[in-house]
């Protein structure tokens, strides 16, 4: 992380430790990052926090063999678009599974993962990545 960046770290806690996003109660619509307003009912919309579902399924995906800085260590590394159980779609790092079961279609779990490693503010980031399961 880079210098102030702990603060942004706990502002995003529950959307990263909890895959917390927000819902509009009166259309059903889920949102992930969650919205302030939602962008079809605007302000009328009543958004709540809600907690997205740990499972989906990959739409795209491709392997990473050049990261960005602070990334470099951990090449090469897959990164996706899923597809949650609710069909919202958010893009991750698929961890923990062979190159043969990352697939368009293959199902994946969120998991618990280290983020990046303690910097000058002494704080380690954690937050969720997908694992393919059978």
């Amino acid at each position: 992380m880079t210098q102030g960046a702990l603060p942004l770290h706990w502002r995003k806690y529950p959307e990263r430790y909890r895959l917390e996003g927000n819902i509009n109660i009166e259309t059903g619509q889920e949102f992930f990052p969650a919205r302030l307003v939602d962008p079809r009912a605007g302000r009328k919309g009543l958004l709540q926090s809600k907690e997205m579902p740990r499972e989906g399924k990959i739409l795209s995906w491709t392997e990473v063999f050049v990261g960005p800085v602070g990334f470099d260590n951990e090449t090469p590394y897959f990164l996706a678009i899923v597809e949650l159980a609710n069909g919202v779609r958010i893009l991750t790092q698929i961890v923990d599974s062979e190159k043969e079961k990352v697939k368009i279609g293959a199902k994946v779990r969120k998991m618990f993962r280290k983020i990046s490693d303690t910097d000058a503010e002494g704080a380690i980031a954690y937050g969720y990545k997908f694992k393919v399961v059978h």
